[in-house]
């Protein structure tokens, strides 16, 4: 088997086919980690959704789906053939492909943009059950038409990362002849495949679409999601045929071995994700709205545990930003370093915060019994028995508490728990998406509703800035803020594996994305 760990020496898998081998047909089978609580990618919050229906839908632009990272510059048309601003950079406008037709058969036009965009703003009759990504568009007011093939949007100010908002795999178009509950239990959309059946906790099917716009794709007959919740039954699916692909990013580096051993012609990728396995506190309810105990908390913390353990120390340790070579928007280390439980000392910094504890009455014979909930998912819950373990250091006794998928997120936004262990996935690699959807006051994703005004009018600030090196010593700042005050402690930067077996080609595995390279339209399977 050949088994890539780092970022540069996966770029080998690029050249893995040639476009003349392309072939059409077959069933691209992927294994499932688990049974996602709706179909709605506008409504949901995982790459549970994203990564099986982002080849149901189109969006207008998108990222290239061959190139590793993600930037502005791989940014490509999609249901737009081109677009362009206006001088002052507040209006964005966009041609549409025409004779475009919808899975039932309906045209396509400017009126689905808009109904998209007005449901995102909450301007629609129809309404999302949960908006998800509202805070990914405050700064755009409007979306108007001008006949069936060009839309403009219009923002309050310059904001030149809205294009990557808008090319990721979370911004699909949805039709305007199709309520939103329905999008729900079975989606519509634009895309190579058609949605055929979700069978809950069994598995997910789709169909190529015989009448695709881009005219020659797919090559798949069609992709089945087996959803397998546990790992080592997945990688026992893997091995012996039953699916060709795991999950994407789902098998953790110590687990690479055991599939190494059994699948010798087998490829593994291990990359980073953008995602980050990250701490929810309840800043509202004790015992962690008293911010020495959270400071106390920040300090028990040894981030190095956590990626040793879990990623066999190939994860990175940051903040919000993903740290660099794969992310361009990272804190400097020597920063970082300065933030309180961050620095390596752990003694002294573990030492600082009992002193903290016994200044509040607590101590070996005084010790506060918690709950730390997290998803029902090896990622989740290793994470959370790491961290019930620091936690003792400090005379906090936590107990686990395990939550299903289809109910997880509900109780994160209800802010029914104390601690919550997370892991959050970034859309795009750029500050607009990371500070306003999981910092911002208003975002239905800030789980711990921290709020910072001060903060926001830096995050407004760097949005609109246009050098690249002054916007990015305020994202710095941000991140640094960000960190220092709990508001969603990052215990590592993610590396995971997606294991596929060589008759696949034409797959690019993205590193700082996990929800953007999902398309599959110019997959191809080896007979």
């Amino acid at each position: 088997m050949r088994a890539f760990l780092g970022f540069w020496s996966v770029l080998l898998l690029l050249c893995t086919g040639t476009a003349s081998a392309q072939q059409h047909g077959g069933v691209l089978r992927i294994a499932h980690r688990d049974s996602p609580g709706s179909l709605s990618i506008h409504e949901e919050a995982t790459n549970s959704v994203v990564t099986v229906m982002m080849a149901v839908y189109n969006n207008l632009i998108v990222f290239d789906q061959h190139v590793k990272q993600n930037s502005l510059d791989t940014i490509r048309p999609d249901l737009a053939e081109s677009w362009g601003w206006s001088a002052d950079q507040t209006a964005l406008t966009f041609k549409l492909r025409d004779s475009v037709r919808w899975h039932d058969g309906k045209p396509f036009t400017s009126a689905d943009v808009k109904c998209t965009f007005d449901l995102l703003l909450g301007k629609a009759t129809d309404k999302f059950r949960v908006n998800i990504r509202a805070g990914w568009y405050t700064n755009l007011t409007d979306v108007t038409t001008s006949g069936n093939l060009e839309v403009t949007f219009h923002l309050k100010r310059p904001q030149p990362s809205i294009l990557a908002l808008l090319a990721s795999g979370y911004t699909p178009i949805y039709p305007c002849h199709v309520p939103a509950a329905v999008q729900r239990t079975n989606p519509i959309g634009t895309g190579p495949f058609k949605f055929v059946e979700f069978r809950r906790n069994e598995s997910i099917r789709l169909e190529r679409n015989p009448d695709y716009w881009r005219k020659g794709r797919p090559y798949l007959d069609a992709i089945e999601y087996a959803i397998i919740t546990n790992r080592a039954t997945a990688i026992l699916s893997f091995v012996s045929g039953r699916v060709d692909m795991t999950f994407p990013y789902d098998m953790s580096i110590p687990l690479v071995r055991d599939v190494m051993a059994q699948a010798p012609t087998g490829i593994c990728e291990v990359t980073t994700m953008n995602g980050t396995t990250n701490l929810l506190v309840n800043r509202d309810a004790p015992p962690f709205n008293d911010p020495e105990i959270r400071r106390a908390t920040a300090l028990t913390l040894d981030r190095k545990v956590f990626i040793d353990i879990l990623s066999e120390g190939q994860s990175s340790m940051g903040g919000a930003m993903l740290p660099p070579p794969e992310g361009v928007w990272g804190m400097p280390r020597e920063i970082m370093l300065t933030i309180p439980g961050y620095g390596p000392d752990i003694v002294k910094n573990r030492a600082e915060a009992r002193a903290i504890m016994a200044r509040l009455g607590y101590g070996p014979d005084k010790r506060i019994p918690i709950k730390v909930a997290t998803r029902n998912i090896s990622a989740y819950r290793d994470a959370a028995v790491i961290l019930i373990d620091q936690l003792r250091e400090i005379y906090i006794d936590a107990q686990l508490e395990v939550v299903e998928t289809a109910v997880w997120f509900t109780k994160l936004a209800r802010k029914d728990y104390s601690l919550g262990m997370n892991v959050t996935g970034s859309g795009v690699d750029d500050p607009d998406q990371q500070f306003f959807e999981n910092y911002d006051c208003g975002s239905k994703r800030n789980y711990s509703e921290y709020c910072n005004p001060a903060l926001e009018t830096l995050v407004s600030a760097q949005s609109a800035e246009l050098d690249l090196g002054k916007r990015r010593t305020i994202v710095w700042e941000i991140d640094r803020t960000l960190q220092e005050d709990l508001a969603r402690p990052i215990i590592m930067h993610n590396r995971g594996a997606t294991c596929r077996s060589p008759k696949i080609h034409d797959l690019t595995i993205i590193v700082n994305s996990v929800y953007n390279g999902w398309r599959f339209d110019d997959v191809w399977l080896e007979k």
